[in-house]
């Protein structure tokens, strides 16, 4: 069923995972690999780097009330519990700030145990993140 709906994901994915994807794709020759829309046990994640434990969620407009982000810290949770690192990108930043979004996923996949994967209670923005000095809606 996860990879019946992985599929249905991929066929549908928002302009942003598109633009994202693209972008990840260009990491292949250092040997970081990325899925799109990846079967992980019970859910769907955005993107994933297998080897190194990372997931890349694409957040629009649908994550903003409080009810979808505690439902998202919780999914990050779980999948922190599976051993992943779970990365948050606001639509806008994948837009306006690719070039921040790409330098804080390398600087993830090479700095792999200084990144913690515990939910951010805060506003969704990294406080050191290129993003969070834009104004953006970037968060770890």
């Amino acid at each position: 069923m996860a990879n019946e709906r992985a599929r249905a994901l991929r066929r549908n994915r928002t302009s942003a995972e598109r633009k994202l994807w693209w972008q990840l794709r260009a990491l292949k020759p250092l040997d970081f690999k990325f899925r799109q829309q990846a079967p992980i046990d019970r859910t769907v994640v955005d993107f994933v780097c297998l080897a190194e434990r990372l997931i890349i969620e694409v957040d629009g407009a649908t994550h903003g009330t409080p009810e979808e982000q505690a439902a998202d810290e919780r999914r990050a949770a779980y999948l922190s519990g599976q051993g992943f690192r779970v990365l948050r990108v606001g639509n806008g930043d994948v837009y306006d700030n690719i070039e921040g979004v790409m330098d804080f996923i390398v600087q993830a996949l090479e700095t792999r145990s200084q990144i913690t994967p515990t939910p951010d209670p805060s506003p969704r923005r990294a406080v050191g993140s290129p993003s969070a000095r834009r104004g953006g809606e970037f968060r770890r």
